[in-house]
């Protein structure tokens, strides 16, 4: 006789089809098709290299990127997020196949005397004490009616897209890090040189007035004043190796080292500065990791919606078991001692106190949260862009500027000293020239630097570069 429990099977294959809840869409948004900035730099995309970094021509940058890649802890950490993430996906999606264990038992039971015998005729006995062999195989099935299963593992397979993401976004934010503090470090080294040559300069400035204050030729206060400019340029230059000393430890953390064990010797950078041009919005958007990994999370946060839905329905599982059980071990696997077990269940919510509503509500609210991110991502996205090109056209601006208020200024300290060394005037000009010739190299040194930086700035914002190939993969 056929149990009627071999009829649920195809109907239960026809019922999991069914997938409660939405299915994801990515919501239309609007956005400019052009930047607002666009005129600090040509609009034409250039495709930017996975190593992106290179394309400043500086090979003691490119050694600090990759030791930081291998060795930030940060970016371990990511890496380590996205490995359990994607394990989790595993868990989620064996919930969709049905599982099959081998359970055994050896068991001894003995019964009371008093109570068998008082059940068998008289002059019956019995053996009191018995051993029971039982072996099976249990499967189990959940049938995924309302589509449960299917969706905890769209879930689980977008939270997984998103963690890869962010090891994308971490490491895009490891490189330029480094790229941002080692030319921070060589503006400060630039600038420390312009201090070098200017104390060298002051010094030899103090002899010519001590020399002439000796001869009688002038009173102290020019050597007092010319003592001051001196003392006054090894304090800046002690703020610049401080500042200095900051930017190579934070370097040092970055690639996983400990100060004490590293150093950068100095070097002024002479490269040229790479083009970098931002192509339009919607590929910056399609680019950036941060956007991605907005994207996912809003995925996963819709495929729970469908999880918690499917909380209002039955649940049904499939049960069987095919095995043998004997009271003897020589004849365990005799045909005549097997036994077999077919068997559906169901649960059905009837009463809860609104806990499955609660939890519907929830996801509902955490969609929309999910969703007003993603939107925002897209925002910061856009932003950091434009606050990228605008910052270059001011930077660009600047340094022409800079460099002809510096041939200014220096036709103005020759006057100066001209003015001086005839007696025309007094030190005090000289003194104010060439401090303004100092603050503009200075200022022009911290430019250079702070335009390497906006370009590491724009290529983050752009996204890094976009071979389309994991980062996992990569690492």
């Amino acid at each position: 006789m056929k149990s009627p429990f071999i009829l649920l099977f195809p109907a239960a294959l026809i019922l999991s089809a069914c997938k409660l809840g939405p299915d994801f869409q990515l919501p239309g948004l609007t956005h400019s098709a052009k930047w607002k900035e666009a005129t600090a730099t040509a609009t034409s995309p250039t495709r930017l290299p996975d190593a992106w970094w290179r394309l400043f021509n500086d090979s003691d940058l490119n050694q600090l990127t990759q030791r930081a890649l291998q060795n930030n802890n940060d970016l371990a950490a990511a890496k380590a997020r996205f490995d359990t993430a994607r394990a989790l996906v595993g868990l989620d999606r064996a919930r969709l196949f049905p599982t099959l264990n081998l359970n055994g038992s050896d068991s001894t039971v003995r019964a009371s005397q008093a109570g068998v015998a008082a059940n068998l005729p008289p002059g019956v006995s019995i053996d009191l004490e018995q051993r029971r062999y039982r072996a099976t195989f249990d499967l189990a099935y959940d049938p995924d009616l309302w589509g449960r299963n299917k969706r905890l593992l769209e879930a689980s397979s977008a939270t997984a897209a998103a963690s890869e993401a962010l090891l994308d976004s971490q490491r895009l934010g490891t490189a330029s890090e480094v790229a941002r503090q080692y030319f921070l470090l060589r503006g400060l080294d630039a600038q420390e040189s312009v201090l070098n040559d200017t104390v060298k300069s002051r010094k030899d400035e103090l002899e010519i007035q001590q020399s002439k204050t000796d001869a009688g030729l002038i009173d102290g206060l020019s050597t007092s004043r010319a003592r001051t400019e001196l003392e006054l340029a090894h304090n800046d230059l002690s703020s610049i190796q401080r500042q200095r000393g900051s930017a190579e430890h934070a370097l040092a953390v970055l690639c996983g080292a400990a100060p004490s064990d590293f150093s950068i010797p100095a070097k002024i950078t002479a490269s040229a500065m790479p083009t970098i041009r931002p192509g339009l919005p919607a590929e910056v958007l399609n680019r950036r990791p941060d956007v991605r990994a907005a994207e996912q999370t809003l995925r996963a946060a819709s495929a729970r919606i469908g999880v918690a839905k499917a909380a209002f329905y039955p649940n049904f599982n499939l049960t069987s078991g095919l095995g043998f059980e004997s009271l003897d071990i020589k004849d365990f696997l005799n045909w005549e001692n097997r036994v077999l077990s077919l068997g559906a269940g169901l649960a059905a919510p009837i009463f809860d106190g609104g806990s499955n509503r609660a939890n519907y509500q929830a996801e509902l609210s955490r969609y929309q949260e999910a969703l007003a991110a993603y939107r925002q991502a897209l925002l910061i996205a856009l932003r950091e862009v434009e606050d990228a090109l605008v910052d270059l056209k001011g930077l660009t601006t600047s340094h022409a500027a800079l460099s002809r208020a510096l041939t200014s200024a220096r036709d103005t300290k020759a006057i100066a000293q001209e003015r001086f060394d005839k007696g025309l005037t007094s030190y005090l000009e000289v003194v104010d020239s060439d401090r303004s010739i100092l603050q503009i190299r200075l200022t022009l040194s911290e430019n250079d630097s702070q335009q390497r930086i906006t370009l590491t700035a724009l290529a983050k914002a752009l996204g890094g570069g976009w071979s389309g190939k994991s980062v996992a993969s990569r690492l």
